[in-house]
């Protein structure tokens, strides 16, 4: 048996694209899919330290209620992908509950590399608004991270462009079926 978690961002839920096409790619592949809801951010996160911290912490905990019933131990492949805020609190999930899962970090933020080993890799566009593309380089280097770069795209790996947004989510996809 094989079981994939979604953690969705603040406003980027499993039914937006990035998650919805890797839920469905997993569920192809014979994953059990869990998907996640989270709720009760704080407003204007995205633009403060603290509230975003505060945001990650309510993420986590609602992950530890909605997760509280799986038995990890029966799954022979577990695959966590998240997006955004998402990221860190399946970072910080997989490490405080020990569960050996390969993780997909779709637009992580900079706090997302507090809790992360090798075992993951990171997508993320070089227009993003909240993570700085240099810190997120930079993170990814020293931790040897796989990064994937996506030019002029933002936080949803989203240009003007509809044309480049359909590709850039193909090549997503096609990436994230490695890790299924």
């Amino acid at each position: 048996m094989k079981l994939c978690i979604l953690f969705p961002g603040m406003g980027y839920h499993c039914d937006k694209p990035l998650l919805y096409y890797s839920s469905k790619l997993a569920q192809s592949k014979g994953y059990e899919v869990v998907t996640l809801n989270f709720s009760g951010f704080p407003d204007n996160a995205k633009n403060d330290e603290e509230l975003l911290r505060k945001s990650a912490d309510i993420a986590f905990n609602q992950s530890v209620e909605q997760l509280k019933d799986i038995d990890f131990s029966k799954y022979e492949k577990v695959v966590f992908i998240g997006k955004s805020i998402g990221t860190v609190a399946m970072q910080m999930y997989r490490r405080k509950f020990n569960v050996n899962a390969v993780s997909v970090l779709l637009t992580p933020v900079e706090y997302t590399f507090e809790n992360t080993d090798k075992s993951c890799t990171a997508f993320h566009g070089t227009a993003d608004p909240i993570a700085d593309t240099a810190i997120i380089t930079q993170f990814c280097s020293e931790q040897n991270i796989q990064l994937y770069k996506y030019e002029n795209a933002n936080h949803s790996i989203e240009t003007k462009d509809v044309m480049t947004n359909l590709e850039y989510l193909r090549d997503v996809i096609n990436k994230v079926e490695k890790f299924l």
